[in-house]
């Protein structure tokens, strides 16, 4: 019995001193060159996964859990949305954090694609940007064209009229950049004469919702899409002063991001949303959206040839190419 032990136990010796010579071999020999293994791109994106920066407007008025129910119970794709004001949603595209962006800021929109982020935009629908404020309309605004509204406003609030305040939402979102160009068509320089101007004017930096609210308790003016605000209407004292006017006009677009940039987008999934987005069934999908709940649509679907000119000047219908 004892022998057996001896005999098991030199056994046992010699196979684990065997297993470590020929661990041994696959080492790296004194001086040998070594090649790091090195992954240099992520992880192909998921098929059937894509993912979208949006802004809080679309997701504030709920077309956002709309479309993805629809969408998803027809294809199976899951749509992850990353709600963001639209500067900050086109950064995210920048990184390479999406496949695609859902979008309402032209001149941001035409910086993304000319620095070669984005390809194949598609117009896809547009409301209003409203003035909304405080019922008895301490400014007097009532009636004026948007840029006179603004105009006047800054006048007030700068003279420190009673009752008369603005929320800017002031996060670079497409909104945001509507104010600004607001006030400079105004005659104002936003940086040095509207901002830190006043107690009359307040940089919220926060969501289309969050600055309705806050414009609400403070009874003050603020820009809104008419979206979100009919989304809200039940919440606030606020009601629309102006609105529908060719310089409030609020488009929106699909961008696809670049697979040139990068290469592990899901460059056919985002193709495919945007062909649904533009097509007879997205579009009544959108143009239908909100009237049963609100008594009107929250968005105009956008048709050819209409989009193609003043005051839209985009292309809403030729279908995005597929990648293979």
């Amino acid at each position: 019995m004892k022998m057996n032990v001896a005999i098991l136990s030199a056994g046992t010796i010699a196979i684990l001193f065997i297993l470590a010579l020929l661990a041994g071999c696959t080492g790296t020999a004194p001086g040998e060159n070594v090649t790091p293994n090195v992954t240099t791109t992520a992880p192909a994106a998921g098929a059937n996964v894509l993912k979208i920066a949006t802004t809080t407007s679309l997701e504030n008025t709920g077309l956002l859990a709309e479309l993805e129910r629809v969408y998803e119970r027809e294809t199976g794709m899951d749509l992850q949305f990353i709600a963001q004001g639209t500067g900050q949603a086109l950064d995210t595209a920048r990184r390479g954090d999406v496949d695609l962006v859902l979008v309402h800021a032209p001149a941001l929109e035409k910086e993304f694609e000319d620095e070669g982020y984005g390809i194949d935009p598609r117009c896809i629908a547009y409301n209003y940007f409203i003035i909304v404020g405080p019922e008895d309309d301490p400014a007097k605004i009532r009636n004026m064209s948007a840029v006179e509204a603004f105009r006047t406003i800054a006048i007030a609030g700068m003279n420190n009229t009673p009752g008369v305040a603005f929320v800017s939402r002031g996060d670079n979102s497409g909104t945001h950049a509507q104010e600004k160009a607001l006030w400079k068509e105004a005659g104002y320089n936003y940086t040095t004469e509207i901002l830190d101007s006043g107690a009359w004017y307040v940089d919220a930096g926060k969501g289309m919702g969050d600055t309705l609210i806050l414009a609400d308790e403070k009874k003050a003016y603020t820009l809104s899409d008419e979206g979100t605000y009919l989304s809200f209407a039940n919440r606030l004292a606020l009601v629309p002063i102006i609105s529908e006017s060719t310089e409030l006009m609020n488009r929106y677009s699909a961008i696809a991001v670049n697979p040139a940039k990068y290469p592990n987008t899901n460059a056919r999934g985002a193709a495919d949303f945007i062909n649904w987005l533009i097509s007879d069934e997205g579009k009544q999908l959108i143009g239908d959206f909100g009237k049963v709940e609100f008594g009107k649509p929250l968005f105009v679907p956008l048709y050819a040839p209409e989009c193609t000119g003043p005051p839209f000047n985009c292309t809403c219908a030729e279908p995005v190419p597929t990648p293979a």
